[in-house]
């Protein structure tokens, strides 16, 4: 029996973007296509097969242990991005000063999509969604570049809207305009999550 199931929820790609230098600026530049290697875009500052772990797992590693890469691209939906700017009370979010790598349209409470699942395109080129990617301060500075005073309002603006992060399980190539369907875990919820949560 099939470990994951295709699901008729499909959605598609509004965006790519592409970060050369992370200690430069978050900002990303917006590209036509991107090919994507086992170890994600060769060029990209977050590409590798492992990379030096943060303090978003500091509960598991000491910070800048060498783990696996399971954060070689940020992924949100435009839906999101569109109820994140109305939270914020402003008319956008330029994906770019998110250093977002894909936009995808389509597809309901994107950021909630379970851990595990696959994005798929017509054309084979497959991501697996590592979790939530969850809101951080960072993008504060590149928004005020553009909108003064406006980017402390993002990480509360984003609770629940900000995507996931994910890994290039099979090489191949993305382009504006592609189609990307969910495939999903045939498993249920684990019963104890709230336990095991403190709640």
């Amino acid at each position: 029996m099939p470990a994951l199931l295709p699901t008729k929820f499909v959605g598609r790609i509004m965006w790519l973007g592409v970060n050369l230098d992370r200690d430069a600026t978050l900002r990303n530049v917006a590209v036509d296509e991107m090919a994507l290697t086992f170890a994600g875009l060769v060029a990209e500052s977050r590409a590798g097969l492992t990379r030096a772990s943060c303090s978003r797992v500091i509960g598991q590693y000491p910070r800048g242990t060498d783990i696996r890469n399971t954060r070689q691209m940020c992924i949100v939906s435009a839906e999101e991005l569109a109820q994140t700017a109305a939270n914020m009370e402003i008319e956008a979010i330029d994906p770019a000063w998110l250093s977002a790598s894909i936009v995808i349209e389509g597809i309901p409470d994107f950021t909630l999509i379970p851990p595990a699942s696959r994005l798929i395109t017509d054309s084979g080129t497959a991501i697996t969604v590592d979790m939530e990617n969850r809101p951080c301060h960072l993008p504060a500075s590149v928004i005020n570049e553009d909108l003064t005073d406006k980017g402390r309002a993002f990480k509360l603006a984003a609770k629940g809207l900000r995507g996931v992060t994910g890994w290039v399980e099979r090489e191949g190539l993305l382009r504006l305009g592609d189609e990307i369907t969910l495939h999903i875990p045939d498993q249920p919820a684990w019963p104890h999550l709230d336990q095991a949560r403190g709640l």
